[in-house]
């Protein structure tokens, strides 16, 4: 499925009834969204530091999920997380693959990557994706050998990557799932539904014309047009839907709907039972592609992208319509759920990684995602 039948499969059939990205009833861009990150978390970096103190511990959430490195705060390795999947997990995850560069530039890159391709049944188009990044990050859609020779020449040499299979089910969502160790099951505490950027052509006006006319594309074309470049100024035909980014992250522009009503009983047994078979994950967020919202409730036809860690959050709070007050109940009651997690798993005997080795990921990862090749 090409990306502009995609997104209008998307807009077409899998909006939930009696809403629109565009709705006037709702502003188009909540107004605490686009804040500097400084300002919007320094509450959460306050509420970190208070519960640090009562538990005595900065990085205790570290052991929320003891087998991923630092319990997924930052620094985990995407193929590691995927790698602790069992038979059953397995078969809801997308196909991928595991690559990592040579220490210099060298054109074995593209054959090695080709082994990989073959021996984990992935063909074009593909997605590929640093192994240690956040946000979306250098994650491109590569379509024959010539896009992958491009990306494996523009990655950092010696360094790790993942090739996926690109999922073409056109919804998408983020799941967040809690389960408290010792207890008998889990529970899916938010759902985000995302709703890619998109434009639909008239035949008259150009991209850059159709972005200023809707009000969210509006209020965020300074994240778009740079991106679109020359792009911005082709017509599209009259029906044709454009999808302006792919990656499904609210700062590139997605528009993010709280979808906690859709969850029943059969979508929390069936991300329980996935999440049962990843050794030790006790606080996660799920990204995955669905057909439709009758099969996400049904708790079938889903493909799982990754799984987040204790550093990811419950991304319904950059839904518009979403009051700062419950952005931020929001996020206590996860890091705060964080927090008794690893305190259960300290308990047990198990030792929270220092502050100083947590640090030193921290930057590995920020230098890292300075060298990765540009993002779609």
């Amino acid at each position: 499925m090409s990306e502009t039948s995609l997104a209008t499969a998307l807009r077409a059939r899998f909006i939930p009834a009696g809403w629109s990205p565009l709705s006037p009833a709702k502003p188009p861009v909540s107004f605490f969204e686009f804040w500097p990150g400084w300002l919007f978390y320094a509450p959460v970096v306050v509420f970190w530091i208070l519960k640090s103190i009562r538990y005595r511990s900065v990085t205790l959430p570290s052991l929320a999920n003891p087998r991923i490195t630092a319990g997924g705060i930052c620094g985990e390795s995407k193929n590691d997380i995927l790698a602790l999947a069992g038979p059953f997990a397995r078969s809801w995850i997308a196909n991928y693959a595991e690559l990592t560069t040579f220490g210099h530039n060298d054109a074995n890159d593209l054959a090695r990557a080709k082994s990989a391709m073959a021996e984990a049944h992935l063909s074009y188009p593909l997605v590929a994706k640093p192994d240690m990044s956040c946000n979306g990050v250098g994650v491109r859609v590569v379509r024959d050998d010539a896009g992958l020779a491009a990306y494996l020449a523009a990655f950092p040499r010696a360094t790790r990557l993942q090739l996926q299979a690109l999922v073409t089910k056109p919804g998408e969502a983020g799941v967040f799932y809690i389960r408290r160790p010792g207890e008998a099951t889990g529970r899916i505490t938010s759902i985000t539904l995302k709703y890619p950027p998109a434009v639909t052509g008239d035949g008259v006006q150009t991209i850059r014309s159709l972005i200023n006319a809707d009000p969210r594309l509006r209020a965020l074309s300074k994240l778009l047009l740079p991106k679109l470049a020359a792009k911005a100024e082709r017509i599209p035909a009259p029906g044709e839907t454009v999808q302006l980014v792919f990656v499904g992250n609210h700062c590139r522009g997605s528009t993010f709907k709280d979808g906690l009503d859709i969850v029943t009983p059969c979508l929390t047994a069936r991300i329980d039972a996935i999440a049962k078979d990843m050794p030790d994950l006790y606080f996660s967020r799920i990204d995955l592609r669905y057909d439709n919202l009758d099969d996400l409730r049904a708790g079938q036809n889903f493909k799982i992208i990754e799984f987040n860690g204790s550093g990811s959050e419950a991304t319904n709070i950059w839904d518009p319509a979403t009051s700062i007050r419950k952005a931020y109940q929001t996020q206590f009651f996860h890091y705060g759920e964080s927090f008794k997690i690893g305190a259960i798993m300290r308990g047990k005997g198990l030792k929270a990684i220092g502050l100083p080795r947590l640090f030193s990921l921290w930057r590995y990862q920020k230098r890292l995602m300075a060298l990765y090749p540009a993002n779609d």
